[in-house]
């Protein structure tokens, strides 16, 4: 491709570069290709311009960037006002396939789950379906491990247009605060925006609540196409500005929920009651009354359930095969996820690792916990420091037994993060091994108790330093279980 047309027409570039042929993007000057185009983009940490020279040692063929640099450079420079934004458009230019509809869902608390349930229904319809979002890649033919709830924008445009390669025709994307802010989903041909909650969350990140909410709202105020869909679940403080924000771009709105206008487009939840491992819902979608059973534990996942019923009906599909789909949904992995017993105490899974994710999983496991509730957790390092006490008065408050641990401790000392639980968490013990900590978690376990093994959900390693050890959740309750007879 040629350096012009991965532009706009308003980017300046010398004439003579614009047929410079580009063989590929990077971002990373480690990772840079011969014939490349090196995007120096400004981080928290560092400036992608103190690179541009070894850019251009690894055969970079041109350099984009906010300030050019003050030395001439061997090859071009493109001038850009957001390079980020840009970065992204380039990339969807680089490779321009994506699947035909693309959902994409944002909010504190149950990106995952959407995302999950919205494919999960589509596969059901018949459509070639995929997912992209902090589990990685899940499609008919490829399934890929993640890190980054939203990727960098060239590897995300390139999992699109792989994904569209591959015949997949349906996509359930979800969006973070982080790549909203930082343009990773410009570029993205978005059909239908969903809004889960938001609660308190990223406030490393964020300066205020205020701004981590105008992130949120740039999926709808922007990035959704103009005849899109916004699905909001609207039983939330935040959810009027989002509803605003949708009306003033005139996007087809359905509202999910209590607060839902079962009358109009939107799905109002009338009743609800727990049916084992699973609840009875009754629900009404333009003026009709339906009764269904969704096989899911949590009075959240019925929400999370409804924003994808909504993308699902809002992006074309009909509604009674949508609503005939919930009931053979299943979670996705390490949201409330069942993984065993010990003397019929239930014990779960779950990625709860701040405040309020950790209030909704154990408000849901209660009915479950005849005797005794029981939740180990921890709290990440080098993350938002306020919400540790916070998480600790929330289990204090709807545990009956408490054991705190270590969670993804980074550079700090671990010993200080739990202590800082601890202060709000009276009575609670304090495990620093995480294993021994589920361990003496499952083995104390009696008749009528349930566990809840918050924090980490579906990974596979422990963040100590800057090392990542082998640890799974699931794995430790599996060791914990087979160490003793239950």
């Amino acid at each position: 491709m040629r350096l012009r047309e991965l532009f706009s027409d308003d980017v300046a570039i010398d004439p003579r570069a614009e047929t410079v042929a580009v063989s590929g993007l990077a971002v990373d000057s480690r990772a840079v290709k011969r014939g490349d185009l090196f995007f120096a983009l400004a981080g928290a940490k560092t400036d992608g311009m103190r690179f541009i020279d070894q850019a251009i040692k690894s055969g970079a063929v041109a350099i984009a960037g906010e300030h050019a640099p003050p030395a001439e450079l061997s090859v071009p420079f493109v001038p850009l006002q957001n390079p980020r934004r840009a970065l992204a458009l380039a990339a969807a230019r680089f490779y321009p396939r994506q699947p035909a509809t693309i959902a994409a869902v944002t909010g504190t608390s149950g990106k995952t789950s959407v995302a999950a349930f919205t494919r999960q229904i589509w596969e059901r319809l018949g459509f070639n379906a995929a997912s992209v979002g902090t589990i990685g890649v899940v499609s008919p033919k490829r399934n890929v491990y993640g890190s980054l709830t939203t990727p960098d924008p060239v590897a995300l445009q390139r999992s699109l247009d792989e994904l569209a390669g591959d015949g997949v025709t349906h996509l359930a994307l979800e969006a973070s605060s982080h790549g909203l802010d930082q343009f990773r989903l410009d570029g993205v041909r978005i059909s239908a925006a969903g809004f889960t909650n938001l609660s308190r969350d990223h406030m490393d990140y964020h300066p205020d609540v205020a701004h981590y909410l105008a992130a949120k709202l740039r999926l709808f105020t922007d990035l959704v196409r103009d005849d899109g869909v916004a699905v909001v679940a609207a039983d939330h403080d935040a959810s009027k500005a989002v509803i605003d924000a949708s009306r003033a771009r005139k996007l087809h709105l359905m509202t999910v929920g209590h607060a839902g206008d079962g009358a109009g487009e939107g799905i109002r939840l009338i009743e609800t009651a727990i049916d084992g491992f699973g609840q009875k819902l009754t629900i009404e979608h333009s003026g009709r009354t339906r009764a269904l059973r969704l096989p899911l534990v949590g009075e959240f996942q019925i929400e999370n359930a409804l924003v994808a019923a909504g993308l699902a009906i809002g992006t074309g599909s009909a509604a009674d095969d949508v609503f005939a789909a919930l009931e053979h949904l299943e979670g996705a992995k390490g949201r409330l996820e069942l993984v065993g017993e010990r003397r019929g105490a239930p014990i779960f899974v779950d990625y709860a690792h701040k405040p309020d994710a950790l209030a909704k999983a154990l408000q849901a496991l209660r009915p479950y916990a005849k005797r005794k509730l029981v939740v180990v957790f921890g709290a990440g390092g080098d993350r938002d420091a306020g919400k540790r006490p916070l998480m600790g008065e929330i289990a204090a408050q709807n545990a009956d037994s408490v054991i705190i641990t270590d969670d993804n401790p980074r550079s700090e000392n671990p010993a200080a993060i739990r202590a800082a639980i601890l202060a709000a968490s009276r009575g609670a013990k304090e495990i620093g091994d995480r294993a021994e900590a589920i361990r003496t978690a499952v083995e104390g376990l009696q008749a009528g108790d349930a566990l809840l093994v918050a924090g980490k959900g579906h990974e596979t390693g422990q963040i100590v330093g800057d090392r990542t050890l082998p640890f799974s959740d699931h794995d430790a309750v599996a060791a914990a279980l087979a160490s003793r007879v239950a």
